[in-house]
């Protein structure tokens, strides 16, 4: 059983990797590392490539996180 107190802090954690990971996927598109030549028009390169696993990443787990939060929060107990 996980504790209401706990339950919040992962709903928070959630939160913020949920809000926080997409406004870095933003930087690093932005990133002149992040394309070959011209950006959006020319190939992505590895320094993209793995900053989008990376973040994919983060925002599943932090949507899991998130998940689990919410259900110890609703079960536990007033």
């Amino acid at each position: 059983m996980i504790s209401r107190t706990s339950a919040k802090f992962l709903v928070l954690a959630g939160v913020f990797n949920v809000v926080i990971w997409p406004r870095f996927a933003k930087a690093v598109v932005d990133d002149d590392r992040a394309w070959a030549g011209e950006h959006w028009g020319s190939a992505p390169t590895a320094f993209l490539w793995v900053h989008a696993v990376l973040i994919t990443t983060a925002v599943l787990v932090g949507l899991g996180v998130l998940a689990v939060g919410v259900r110890a929060h609703r079960s536990s107990s007033v």
